[in-house]
């Protein structure tokens, strides 16, 4: 049934406003300071079949609209009023659940005995146990690792909690008392969705509230499918590159090719590498996923705002996403840091859309986001504490007509600063920076926005610094359409002493009392020619502190005596920067990458991938390592200077071709 549209528009406030008062409640009751501050966590409401028809506007986790809880549930035939689900399994949650710190909790909504909904809320724990605190680590190599596997199992049965369960939680997790605070948190929020959608019916009626579920992903659908529209019909391939797995040198490639037809889009993920022995996979079950998908959501709802929040934004998108590649992996393939691969992911997704139409997207932004962790001895108790010191971004990347923001990034979440005295107040660590950093902005006509550096004085011996999802290092957030790249990451501990190291990317540093680390974020792309650049715009972002004096001369060609632009000197070495340079192309991904797909281009990594895909899982990670280190044998990780590793691109090209054809004649023709 069809209701009116004004009774649809009332009752879609009504229902986003039920998921933020669930998402309030579940906030302000949570313990973990990662939840109450940052916001890791989600609330929503999904349809009987699972997909989620409301979802709050601004609290929270933007990301996951798209997830699905109907396999979850799909697990029960005897579900009453009052049960709760759990589950944080990435397999059998069929891609829900997409680490095993995420715990998810699912209610059924009853009108009598008939489920006409289900409340869905998340919240990112602070450890499930595992092989390190906070149970994240790239190095991990499967599921096992990770932590307490919860399949969907009753937490709550008929309003009453299940203890059995509580207690094997407790004793499989560092933080139990942190943690169950939380999971109380999430049970209350879900009972206040059902209380509200209970009061919803008796005012509108059951089927009313049915009805208009199909009705507000049906209009969602038809605003998307317009906004859509505006992606040129097509084909647009792209693909992108972590800097390694962490367990071998070996930059990670992921692929998406673009297809729109009247604002229908199929993303085909086939050309991404096979699944890695490391928690960079992405659990996804090989359908429509949010980690696929999340920048098609970024690109409608910046073009129209009114577009209903639920599934139906996506449902003139579909999918291909190989089994046995790092966009859908076979368990139990780690997954810990699946963040790393989609955000890479989607800014490839980026890079497609942005050649259909110059201008339509941005340049990628920093490309990470590090939850800064800190384990420290706690002397009162004798315990380890571990907590979130922040949640660490880069900036966004420019995009025509405006800079992008500084020390802010939206890649996956919508997620808060912790105050840093909320940090301390818990801590006994200090905080002795958080500051924008400079010059690490992509230079551009609009200059990409800054990385931020935080750097933390450690308190106490047998303290240790853990950080997730860190990446470029190595390649650089690219810029656009005549635009310089973003400045690369860093981790440097003791800065400026004469026991000064770099980290480079971290998995865990145990470190002393006074030790200082200090994380450098990378900066977005930059957008158009920086010699276009106002030179009264870059003697401003001097003045704040973006940019250097150095860097105003370097990148933007403007010279500044004192603080104000010489406008002749600065003409002069303009025109003089012009006439020795190449021309400008759509797309600056700096000298490593450069030197990288010198050897490993597309082709001949698309050729690769298909003869690997062919080798049982079993053996293929090692069989693709050795490849590698045979082609490129000085490889090593976090190599920056990539031109002076990959050496004679001739020769390394023959050994790689060499290497590919040895392979296919092992494995024989292909069967299709």
């Amino acid at each position: 049934m069809k209701l009116d549209p004004v009774l649809v528009e009332i009752l879609m406030h009504k229902l986003t406003a039920i998921t933020e008062e669930m998402a309030i409640t579940l906030q302000r009751s949570a313990r973990t300071t990662y939840v109450k501050e940052a916001g890791d966590f989600g609330t929503a409401l999904a349809t009987p079949e699972g997909r989620f028809f409301a979802y709050p506007a601004v609290m929270g986790v933007s990301g996951f609209l798209d997830s699905n809880v109907g396999p979850t549930m799909a697990h029960f035939t005897d579900l009453v009023p009052g049960d709760v689900v759990i589950t944080n399994h990435p397999y059998l949650s069929d891609g829900l659940a997409t680490h095993m710190p995420d715990l998810h909790l699912i209610r059924p909504i009853f009108y009598g005995e008939k489920i006409v909904a289900y409340a869905w809320d998340f919240i990112h724990s602070a450890d499930i146990g595992g092989g390190v605190p906070s149970s994240i680590s790239p190095k991990f190599t499967d599921l096992f690792q990770e932590g307490l596997q919860i399949p969907p199992t009753k937490i709550v049965k008929a309003g009453v909690l299940n203890t059995e369960f509580l207690n094997l939680y407790r004793s499989n997790c560092r933080t139990p008392d942190v943690n169950l605070g939380d999971i109380r948190a999430m049970i209350a929020a879900l009972a206040v969705g059902d209380r509200r959608i209970q009061e919803l019916m008796e005012t509108h009626g059951a089927q009313t509230f049915i009805d208009v579920q199909h009705d507000l992903v049906n209009y969602a659908g038809t605003k998307a499918l317009a906004v859509q529209k505006k992606i040129p019909n097509g084909v647009y391939e792209f693909w992108d590159l972590l800097d390694d797995d962490f367990n071998s040198p070996v930059p990670v490639r992921v692929r998406v090719r673009l297809e729109a037809t009247d604002g229908h889009i199929h993303l085909d993920f086939t050309g991404s590498d096979p699944q890695v022995e490391a928690a960079y996979n992405i659990p996804t079950g090989g359908k429509r996923h949010p980690w696929l998908t999340l920048k098609l959501m970024h690109f409608i709802y910046s073009h129209d705002k009114t577009v209903p929040l639920n599934y139906g934004m996506f449902e003139h998108v579909t999918v291909t996403a190989p089994l046995g590649t790092v966009v859908n992996p076979e368990p139990p393939a780690a997954v810990g840091v699946r963040s790393a691969t989609a955000i890479r992911l989607n800014e490839a997704l980026v890079g497609a859309m942005a050649m259909a139409k110059p201008g339509l997207m941005p340049a990628p932004s920093g490309g990470i986001m590090i939850p800064s962790v800190l384990v420290e001895q706690d002397p009162a108790s004798g315990q380890r504490r571990v907590m979130v010191l922040q949640s660490l971004v880069g900036g966004t990347g420019a995009r025509e007509g405006a800079d992008g923001v500084d020390g802010r990034d939206s890649s996956l979440a919508n997620q808060r600063n912790t105050p840093i005295e909320k940090t301390e107040e818990e801590a006994a660590a200090l905080i002795a920076d958080y500051a924008l950093r400079v010059d690490s902005g992509g230079a551009g006509r609009w200059r990409g926005g800054t990385g931020v550096v935080f750097t933390v004085r450690i308190a106490r011996d047998g303290s240790a610094v853990l950080g997730r999802g860190m990446e470029r290092f190595v390649f650089r957030p690219w810029g656009m359409a005549g635009g310089m790249p973003g400045e690369r990451a860093r981790v440097v501990v003791n800065l400026g002493r004469p026991d000064e190291r770099e980290l480079g990317k971290l998995d865990m540093f145990l470190a002393r009392a006074g030790d200082i680390v200090t994380i450098m974020t990378p900066g977005g792309g930059g957008y158009g020619d920086p010699l276009d650049r106002p030179p009264a715009e870059v003697l401003a972002d001097v003045r704040y502190g973006y940019v250097s004096r150095e860097g105003a001369r370097r990148d933007y060609g403007v010279v500044l005596t004192g603080m104000a632009v010489d406008e002749a000197a600065t003409s002069a070495l303009r025109d003089e920067m012009r006439a020795g340079r190449p021309p400008i192309a759509a797309f600056n991904f700096g000298p490593e990458r450069e030197a990288w797909e010198a050897v490993f281009d597309d082709a001949t990594m698309s050729r690769l991938n298909a003869a690997l895909m062919r080798i049982p899982t079993a053996t293929r990670y090692e069989r693709r390592k050795r490849l590698f280190m045979d082609v490129i044998p000085g490889l090593k990780r976090g190599a920056a200077d990539l031109a002076a590793v990959v050496g004679d691109i001739s020769e390394a090209r023959q050994r790689l071709a060499g290497a590919i054809g040895r392979l296919e004649v092992e494995i024989g023709p292909s069967a299709v």
